[in-house]
Parts: C-alpha cells; sequence; structure tokens
C-alpha cells in the first residue's frame, strides 16, 4: 500500500481520558478513533490488526475440529427469562423493544441462543459431541467504560459452545480448547499465563482464564516461578475488600507485598498484573436443562446436554498486544498482529535515485507477497521516522542521502537499531530478516 493514498491520521496528542498505552498509541497511531463513551471505530491499519488476530484464531479453532457459525446480535429476552439470567445479569445487558414493543436484548453472551440453536436438530448421542463458535459483535453497558479497547461497550469476540454425551467428554473438549488457546496466543506472540479462575455470571463447576502478562493489567493473579500454576486472587482471597485493594495495587506495589505460602509443587508464588483475554467453563447440564434442549442416548432415553463455552476477546486482544509491547515512542507490534511488515521509506521524495530505487523494492516484496508500506509523502523525513515508531512497522527500509554511496538502512522498531546495508543486496536482507 502506498501512503499517500492511505487513510492513517496519526497526531501528537492522545485522548484526554487515554491513561493507557495502547488507548493513547492506537488513537494517536490512526489504529482506532472513539464513537462514543466505549465505542470505537477502526480504520485501515486497526481493522487489518484485528482480521489478523481473527484469522489465527480461527485457524486454530478449524484445526481442533471446531464449526463457525454467526448468530443474529440481537436476541430475544424470551430466552434469557427460561435460564434465569434476563435478572442476574443486570444493567450490562442492555434491553431494546421493537416497534411492536417486543422485548430483546444486545447480545453480551450467547449461551442461550447457541443451545436453541441445537435444540431439536442434534437428537442423537451419535451426532455428538459437537463444538460451535462464532467471532461476532457483543455488547455490555459497562458503567465505566475506560482504557480504550480493554474495556469498551461493544467488542468482537470469539465464543464458542460445545454439546457432549457425557461429562467425561466435555472434560476432554475443555482440555482441548486449553491447549488450542495457548496455542493461538503463542501465535500472537504473547507472554501469557492460564489461571484457576472463577466462573461469575456464566456459572459451571470449573473455569480457567488466559491473561497477557502487562504491567498495567486490570486483574491480579498469583503464579508460581517452577511450574505452570496461576489462579486469579478471586478463588483464593474469600474478602471482596481484599480483592479490590490488591487490583487496585500497581505492579511496583505487588512486588513489595511478598506471598508466605509455597506451591504445590515447593516453588515460589508471586503476584502478577494479567489482562484477561480469553475464559473456558465447564457448564455442565445448567443451560440445556434449564432450556429442555435434550437428546437421546443410547438406550434412546432423552438427556440434557453436558456443555462446556469458550471464549475470547478479539478486540481486546489488539490493546493486550500493544500494553505488553511499546516503549515511549509508539507501537510494536509482534510479527503476527502488525499491519505492515515492511515500511519502505523514500526519506526525498524529490530525489529521483531515492525513488526508483523504493519503488523497485516495494514491487518485488509486492510480488513476493510481503506485506508493504511505501512512504512516499512529501513530508520532510523527521516526521516520517517519528510516524513510523508510532504506528510500529517491525521494518523500516531507509532509502536517504547514503543512497550516494549505494547504502541504504533497516531500522528494527523493536530493537531500535539501525543497520546499514548495501543497496544491492537490501531485498535479500530484508527477506532474511523476516
Amino acid at each position: 500500500m502506498r501512503r499517500s493514498r492511505t487513510f492513517i491520521p496519526t497526531t501528537k496528542e492522545a485522548p484526554s481520558d487515554a491513561t493507557l498505552p495502547s488507548h493513547q498509541f492506537l488513537v494517536r497511531g490512526g489504529f482506532i478513533n472513539q464513537q462514543g463513551a466505549g465505542l470505537y471505530n477502526y480504520l485501515p491499519l486497526g481493522k487489518i490488526v484485528l482480521e489478523k488476530i481473527r484469522t489465527i484464531v480461527k485457524q486454530e479453532l478449524d484445526k481442533a475440529g471446531c464449526n463457525e457459525v454467526q448468530l443474529s446480535f440481537i436476541t430475544p429476552i424470551s430466552l434469557w427469562d427460561r435460564s434465569g439470567r434476563a435478572d442476574t445479569m443486570g444493567k450490562e445487558m442492555l434491553r431494546i423493544q421493537d416497534r411492536h414493543n417486543n422485548d430483546f436484548v444486545l447480545s453480551p453472551t450467547n449461551e442461550e441462543a447457541m443451545v436453541e440453536l441445537v435444540k431439536n436438530r442434534v437428537t442423537s448421542y451419535k451426532d455428538l459431541p459437537l463444538n460451535l463458535y462464532q467471532i461476532n459483535t457483543k455488547f455490555r453497558d459497562e458503567a465505566r467504560p475506560r482504557y480504550g479497547l480493554l474495556r469498551g461497550r461493544e467488542f468482537l469476540m470469539k465464543d464458542g459452545y460445545s454439546f457432549h454425551a457425557s461429562k467425561e467428554d466435555m472434560i476432554r473438549e475443555f482440555n482441548l480448547m486449553e491447549e488450542t488457546y495457548k496455542k493461538i496466543f503463542t501465535r500472537l506472540g504473547l507472554d501469557f499465563r492460564v489461571v484457576q479462575a472463577d466462573s461469575g455470571a456464566i456459572g459451571g463447576d470449573g473455569s480457567k482464564e488466559f491473561h497477557v502478562l502487562a504491567d498495567s493489567g486490570e486483574d491480579t493473579i498469583v503464579v508460581c516461578n517452577s511450574c505452570d500454576y496461576g489462579a486469579n486472587i478471586e478463588t483464593i482471597f474469600a474478602s471482596e475488600e481484599e480483592i479490590d485493594a490488591l487490583n487496585e495495587k500497581s505492579y511496583e506495589e505487588l512486588q513489595s507485598k511478598k506471598i508466605d505460602e509455597k506451591c504445590s509443587c515447593g516453588g515460589e508464588l508471586s503476584f502478577k498484573k494479567g489482562i484477561e483475554v480469553g475464559h473456558i467453563f465447564q457448564l455442565g447440564n445448567r443451560y440445556s436443562h434449564s432450556l429442555e434442549a435434550n437428546f437421546n442416548d443410547e438406550n434412546g432415553k432423552p438427556k440434557p446436554f453436558e456443555m462446556a463455552t469458550f471464549g475470547i476477546g478479539v478486540s481486546r486482544l489488539v490493546a493486550s498486544v500493544i500494553e505488553q509491547n511499546h516503549d515511549e515512542s509508539g507501537c510494536i507490534w509482534t510479527k503476527a498482529t502488525a499491519p505492515y511488515m515492511v515500511n519502505v521509506m523514500i526519506s526525498n521524495i524529490k530525489d529521483e535515485a531515492q525513488v526508483a530505487l523504493g519503488e523497485e523494492l516495494y514491487a518485488k516484496l509486492q510480488d513476493a507477497n510481503v506485506e508493504v508500506m511505501l512512504d512516499d509523502r512529501k513530508d520532510r523525513f523527521g516526521f516520517k521516522m517519528k510516524d513510523a515508531e508510532l504506528i510500529g512497522f517491525p521494518y523500516t527500509i531507509i532509502i536517504g542521502k547514503e543512497l550516494a554511496n549505494e547504502n541504504v538502512q533497516i531500522f528494527d522498531r523493536a530493537t531500535k537499531e539501525k543497520t546499514e546495508v548495501n543497496a544491492a543486496n537490501i531485498y535479500e536482507k530484508i527477506m532474511e530478516l523476516m
């Protein structure tokens, strides 16, 4: 893509309410803009990142045998009445009426709707197990929407629901999805932990959360330095006051609070801050029983489905990548999430030699299916360079004055190192780096 033809409205100023790096840099870098309280538009760069994350999520789920569907964003409130959650979800669930005074809800999650989809369509144990998922818009009317994409009201979520003939098979699928989620977050290049969690309003007998480790995370988790053990403090401390007090502490403050107990493996336990990006639940038959969704077992007797549910905050992951990967200059995208892998910068658009090399390199990289941006703007070099750092292209090829000596530079965004390369070898060098 040519920068002169791309809509990337970068700015020096961050929103007045932007306290977290992801909120500041995603707005300043022209990835998103605010439509209203907790409501965000995705501009071209933000949409590319969002779709990259969505694609990785879909690829791993499909490999694991899941089936993608898409449910209506609007759900009749009658389904929620039958499950008993119409009252328990509270004011976060935004209710609306149509012109005939029928009551609906903007879906905050879709357990009820997915059970209704399967009900009377899957009737035999021979048709099980079944895992259905969607990557779709959700709405939760947060009392205090803040932190940009990390706590918005409208968001993109992957929500999956599995149906089983036995609890044992449900647990098998639960474990499979845990491993599948690990593959997703690993491919995205994130440092994360899996922790024991409280099931909350979703319900069920057991659940696990997936947390991206970040000093700015809202949640406090306990992890072991010797094994994979991790737990949200909500599962450890009974007092809400103690939980709130710990969550309000900064990462630095938590480091001075030592945990006296040892892990069962003998390892040291410590507090970390995390951003919840995934949650998986063992539901049992809570929803299938209340919604009368049954299948016939081997003996022809009707039984409610055993269920599990699995969620990933797809849009939240956009911000989580930056909370974990940034510096004072802007975004540092992982290779799997970068909107463009290479930024070819022509320092002086009036220099015919620079333009010729830039155009040649741009064409070769496009032919090689490299995601490349050609910065062909008439702006001065310093402005272009600050833009490149703010946006966070993994590699920027600087075609500047040194071209007179047959040299160009490769700027590595993660390390901020500039490497001088002979212009004749620049294509091979950048391909080698990727």
